[in-house]
């Protein structure tokens, strides 16, 4: 009888790790209820996120003080967000509000009649669908990060976890724990790594609760739009791509995602690269064109390990690392035999952005410069950390009458247009 009973309990369980069906309806279920609605005034009970990199560098962690910074000075709050009781419960708890994420963010600025003024974004460009991105670039990544990913015969999968793996990183934690000598293994999927480096303190993973978070995380943000996750899946695959942070380049600071990482790097075009890699559109190129943006691109996918080494002073062992990655892949039937021996036969070339900076000048323009300059005193922050905000604001300036007025008085230093404009004489220009 117990001996029947353990087999069915074991069966059941596997069949759960290969179909996901209990998880699917009951969490599916259980995300309905997460939801908030935008009201009038300000709320009398909400929560902000604390310590992730991404909610601070776009300044949601920051809302509370710079909420009391504006008020203040005399701003009110019209409208914001009521969170749901479940959601409540389920923020206060730690985990992670399931809401979309944006691709890109950063400052804008409109003018008094609602016309665009000022725009930073970041990253520069991205992913916009998972359609976008060439499929050697997603198989790569899934080869090397989380292979059974996007696997069609199961609809329902739980991509937070990977049962086999998350097992093997469990035992292994518990050999070292016992003072064992064991090899490393990870248990992280590429859904609980978006989480991690987007949500916990410092983008790192420091305790098992920690790890738990991250999964439960993981798994309801799947599964907020219903039980089938391939689209869910999908976007995990985008989003990562958009969003890996890879170390901070010399006049420009952090760097997120593939696309900007192949242009401040390397000086790479985003686009052609996706050119050269998308089989439906590369006919004619070269095979050796093709190899250098496979290598490029499959550099930044290892690099996001360990970043800052691998970008910086370790870019020799970054070379020896994606020379085996394309005989894996190969080898794995991910590319075929000449792409792999063109990529081996190229050579990446980082950008030297000392002489070719990265940062993209801001136009010299007064109202701009006065408009952000009264937003950084407000909010308390630098310029750098202004334009990463994932923040809109209005002026009362006039974008084209400014843009006029500097125009005009940038043309008075020409000695012609000074003439012109009956600048020069007694107790005048001269």
């Amino acid at each position: 009888m117990v001996v029947s009973l353990l087999a069915g309990g074991g069966y059941a369980a596997w069949h759960e790790m290969h179909s996901s069906k209990l998880q699917a309806l009951w969490l599916s279920r259980y995300a309905d209820n997460l939801d908030y609605q935008l009201k009038p005034g300000a709320s009398p009970s909400i929560l902000f996120p604390e310590a992730g990199p991404f909610d601070r560098r776009l300044g949601y962690a920051q809302l509370p003080g710079f909420l009391e910074r504006l008020t203040a000075s005399g701003f009110a709050i019209e409208q914001q967000v009521r969170f749901s009781p479940a959601l409540q419960r389920y923020v206060s708890r730690g985990f992670f509000v399931p809401y979309p994420e944006k691709f890109q963010a950063g400052l804008s600025i409109d003018d008094c009649r609602g016309e665009p003024l000022y725009a930073n974004r970041y990253p520069h460009q991205y992913y916009e669908t998972f359609d976008d991105v060439p499929p050697v670039v997603a198989m790569s990544l899934l080869f090397i990060e989380d292979r059974g990913l996007l696997d069609a015969e199961r609809p329902r999968a739980n991509p937070a976890v990977d049962w086999p793996r998350f097992t093997r990183a469990a035992i292994t934690q518990v050999e070292r724990q016992l003072g064992l000598p064991v090899q490393a293994a990870g248990g992280s999927t590429l859904a609980t790594q978006v989480e991690k480096y987007r949500h916990s303190p410092e983008g790192r993973t420091g305790s098992a609760e920690e790890k738990l978070r991250q999964m439960v995380s993981a798994s309801v943000r799947a599964y907020s739009r219903g039980q089938l996750t391939m689209d869910a899946r999908q976007h995990i695959v985008r989003d990562y791509l958009n969003s890996v942070p890879l170390s901070a380049a010399f006049g420009h600071g952090e760097v997120h995602g593939i696309a900007d990482g192949l242009r401040l790097w390397f000086g790479a075009d985003f686009a052609e690269i996706n050119r050269l890699l998308d089989s439906r559109r590369n006919a004619g190129t070269s095979l050796d064109a093709q190899g250098l943006a496979l290598r490029q691109v499959l550099s930044l996918l290892i690099a996001q390990r360990r970043p800052s080494y691998y970008l910086l002073s370790g870019r020799d062992a970054l070379a020896e690392l994606t020379d085996s990655h394309l005989r894996v892949l190969a080898s794995g039937g991910v590319i075929d035999t000449q792409l792999r021996d063109a990529a081996l036969q190229q050579q990446v070339v980082f950008r030297d952005l000392r002489r070719e900076p990265g940062i993209r000048e801001v136009a010299a323009n007064k109202g701009i410069s006065a408009a952000r300059m009264r937003l950084s005193n407000l909010l308390g922050v630098s310029l750098y950390e202004l334009d990463r905000l994932d923040l809109t604001a209005t002026t009362p300036l006039h974008g084209e009458l400014q843009s006029q007025v500097s125009t005009y008085l940038e043309r008075l230093a020409e000695p012609e247009f000074a003439g012109e404009a009956g600048l020069f004489g007694e107790r005048m220009l001269s």
